[in-house]
């Protein structure tokens, strides 16, 4: 029996939100829950883009304060200015680079070997990182070197490949840089709000032609259950990552690529 529009859209608001800022990677998520759905249309390419503004949203709610002293400050060199250049700077490199390759990127990796062994790969990186336990040279972000924050936004251009995590290359990049795991999960959430607005932004100008008004509500439902889910998990993995290592997620990553490559390699996600 389908699943009625709206439970589908609440599924695939819930999994955005709650993988979206873990080092899990939400684009592979999406794919395999958006097969199990149905959902392969463009109406629901364009959903799992727009649902992403959810997450955003509870990021710019949760650093409110953090974010309007940014904003307050750029005429001034306070902390302020000094975090708003450092986002800058880890922002460039994936926006240039993701400007030019965006398209080939669509046409030739979203396929399920590609994400699956980017969840492996990304799982084995974490574990050697882990077991190297870089020393920590940066307790806070307001100590945060420019060179280090463009050395993230590096990492973070691997994320471009479907399966490795934006979160994850830019949390576990940050802590190999010497970051506290807090203040490089911290960079990593204040970092996801221009990239992922600038991404469902460049893709959502070119689909709004394909919606009507009938499509309000199961977007709005993604939306409210997206921003409900990041804004619980980000309060939860801020918690976590003070007492935790990152390990737990590296071995979910490998056995969840294991199981991809068993399960649907062999057939496709749908007709994506």
């Amino acid at each position: 029996m389908p699943i009625p529009d709206l439970v589908a859209a609440a599924i695939e608001g819930i999994v955005e939100g709650v993988t979206e800022f873990l080092p899990v990677s939400s684009t592979g998520h999406l794919i395999v829950v958006g097969d199990w759905l149905g959902l392969h249309d463009e109406r629901a390419k364009t959903f799992e883009i727009f649902i992403q503004l959810g997450a955003i949203f509870a990021i710019v709610w949760i650093y409110r304060e953090r974010f309007l002293d940014m904003l307050r400050s750029l005429t001034h060199p306070t902390e302020g200015r000094r975090l708003a250049l450092n986002l800058l700077l880890a922002f460039l490199p994936v926006a240039v680079v993701g400007v030019l390759v965006h398209g080939w990127i669509k046409a030739h990796l979203f396929n399920p070997t590609v994400v699956a062994w980017g969840f492996i790969v990304g799982g084995v990186a974490i574990l050697a990182i882990e077991r190297w336990q870089p020393p920590t040279t940066t307790a806070n972000l307001g100590n945060l070197r420019p060179r280090t924050a463009l050395g993230i936004g590096l990492a973070q251009m691997l994320a471009l490949v479907p399966g490795v995590s934006r979160s994850g290359a830019t949390i576990l990049g940050g802590y190999a840089l010497g970051l506290s795991r807090v203040a490089a999960t911290e960079f990593s959430f204040l970092l996801a709000v221009p990239v992922l607005a600038a991404a469902a932004g460049f893709d959502l100008v070119r689909s709004l032609d394909q919606l009507s008004v009938a499509d309000v509500p199961f977007f709005a439902v993604g939306f409210a259950t997206a921003f409900v889910a990041a804004f619980m998990v980000v309060r939860l993995l801020l918690r976590y990552v003070t007492a935790h290592r990152f390990t737990v997620f590296a071995w979910y990553r490998i056995a969840f690529g294991l199981l991809l490559l068993w399960g649907y390699a062999g057939r496709g996600f749908g007709q994506r």
